[in-house]
């Protein structure tokens, strides 16, 4: 007879909530195909209506009133732990037999309006409005929980067995401007609202009866074993600026800036009581309480060359990505030593132009690093530090082509990595 110390690890509800939000990825490329052609180097080009993101300064190399509109498609994977060991020897019963945390993958594929905008020049201004697709996240968790044994802990440990689901979207309406100051000098600037929308929650369940046998069986998610629901809402939006230079040091080559501030949400989280909770009679629900929850900055560096006879072009771009302001922002709610550092991205593009009849049709090459921004935790306990193993940096390849024709322009691109592929068209209109 095997003789076991068993506890099932519930997780606090506010442990619960920062980690759903902890487990969101963020990505702040550039609007636009022709962008996403040149590896989104183009805070230094913007010479199209996506600089009223990418570089509000390059509104004013439009001479003429222009339209864009982008759809744009994702499919992208997000890895997370599903269950095995976090410590001690595998027991051998039940699913207890991995000797290491076990990685499963959520995987989703999104499309639509990913930017719209609309800019009228008058003299040395240039104004703007436009809607971009900021934040377009889904992912669907089903973790077994993870076992744990060893120095510290009384027998075995099975950590939480939970089902999550996130939907979470923010979608971005701002205002530009850009104005010539000197001959070789334009300066922008813009005001933006982020509008949220959230269908966040997450489950947690016992095993699926009190016996030894099933505490090291798989659980089958039973409703009468439900400990809890926590979901989460976020239900007003915040402002946030932005601002950029554009420099031309001669003929053939500019330098381009951009600082974009990132909100600062509020969400609430809510808890209902399920059949197997300890405390709650089934039913009842309480509130978590709110909190902040801050998107990251992002500052942006970068140089353009274009050849006098306009066939050639190439963009080189340095963003800064203030990732750990996501985790300092919910404060006691993140997981101790939950760490999230900041990213140094580096995008590279180049672009060849052509004429082809009374069509200018161009072809684009690029490339861009992505460094790790998932949540790592190395100093918690050990279940923790098995859920939170944060990720890898992934190159991106990134390709694309476009034809002008008059007033109109329209532009396919598509970027690839090892987790996250993305294909855009865009249309730009002149009147």
């Amino acid at each position: 007879m095997l003789a076991l110390s068993l506890s099932w690890a519930a997780q606090p509800p506010a442990v619960a909530s920062g980690q759903v939000l902890t487990s969101v990825e963020f990505s702040f490329s550039n609007p636009g195909a022709r962008s996403m052609g040149f590896g989104g180097a183009f805070v230094a080009l913007a010479d199209d209506a996506t600089a009223a993101f990418a570089n509000p300064a390059g509104l004013i190399q439009l001479s003429e009133p222009e339209v864009s509109i982008e759809g744009r498609l994702w499919r992208y994977s997000t890895p997370y732990t599903t269950g095995g060991r976090a410590a001690g020897e595998p027991t051998g019963l039940g699913i207890d037999t991995a000797d290491a945390p076990l990685r499963g993958e959520s995987t989703a594929q999104l499309g639509g309006l990913a930017f719209v905008s609309l800019v009228y020049p008058v003299g040395d201004w240039s104004f703007a409005f436009y809607q971009h697709q900021l934040l377009n996240f889904e992912m669907t968790q089903e973790i077994q929980g993870i076992f744990a044994s060893g120095p510290g802990i009384t027998g075995v440990w099975r950590g939480p067995i939970e089902r999550g689901f996130f939907d979470l979207e923010i979608t971005t309406r701002a205002l530009a401007a850009g104005r010539r100051v000197g001959d070789r000098l334009s300066l922008g600037f813009a005001a933006a609202y982020f509008e949220p929308s959230t269908h966040v929650f997450g489950e947690e369940y016992r095993p699926d009866d009190d016996t030894a046998e099933a505490f090291f069986a798989a659980a089958s998610f039973l409703p009468e074993r439900l400990v809890d629901r926590v979901s989460i809402a976020i239900p007003a939006g915040d402002w946030g600026l932005a601002a950029g230079f554009l420099w031309n040091v001669a003929s053939e080559w500019k330098l381009g800036g951009v600082y974009r501030q990132g909100p600062e949400l509020a969400f609430e989280g809510a808890l209902t009581a399920g059949p197997a909770h300890p405390q709650l009679p089934a039913g009842e629900r309480v509130f978590l309480g709110s909190s902040p929850w801050r998107l990251p900055d992002v500052y942006g560096l970068g140089v353009a060359y274009r050849s006098r006879d306009g066939h050639w072009a190439a963009g080189l771009e340095w963003d800064r990505v203030e990732y750990s302001t996501v985790i300092e922002s919910l404060g006691e709610l993140a997981s101790p030593g939950d760490t999230l550092d900041d990213a140094d991205e580096l995008h590279l593009g180049g672009e060849y132009a052509f004429f082809v009849g009374a069509s200018v049709v161009a072809v684009r090459l690029g490339a861009w690093h992505d460094p790790d921004h998932q949540v790592r935790n190395e100093t918690g306990g050990p279940i923790v530090r098995a859920e939170l193993v944060g990720g890898a940096d992934e190159l991106h390849v990134a390709a694309g082509v476009g034809i002008a024709l008059g007033k109109l322009q329209v532009d396919l691109g598509i970027d690839l990595s090892r987790r996250r592929d993305a294909g855009s068209l865009s249309v730009i209109c002149a009147f």
